[in-house]
């Protein structure tokens, strides 16, 4: 079970109003910061998502935030795009992961594929 999970950002202002944007569908927002250079997100006072300042990119990252319904999907894609993501997989259902796997995928400013996804099987 995983507890929280930190990416390496380039610019951590640009950063933050990104993901203070994106994550907002999904009922999650920044709780909290570490100085400068650190900002975590998450829900009732827990910060399970953390941006880190860092020197130089790191790409490779995907992290999948879990959606109430395939509505907030939508709505994380298309605030995503609007604050400068770029699209890495329009809303849809993905059926070769299973039969009810609704996804949205975007590559934030830095390059980690982000997504938001919603198992049940109603909109």
């Amino acid at each position: 079970m995983l507890d929280h999970v930190t990416i390496g950002v380039r610019d951590i202002v640009r950063s933050k109003a990104f993901y203070d944007a994106v994550l907002r569908p999904l009922g999650i927002e920044r709780l909290y910061a570490e100085g400068e250079i650190f900002a975590g997100y998450g829900i009732a006072q827990k910060a399970f998502f953390w941006i880190g300042q860092r020197d130089a990119a790191q790409t490779g990252a995907h992290v999948a935030f879990a959606a109430e319904s395939r509505g907030r999907v939508d709505d994380f894609h298309r605030v995503a795009i609007a604050a400068g993501g770029i699209d890495n997989g329009a809303p849809g259902l993905r059926p070769h992961y299973h039969q009810n796997y609704y996804g949205a995928f975007i590559l934030d400013p830095d390059g980690h594929n982000i997504e938001a996804v919603c198992h049940l099987s109603v909109r």
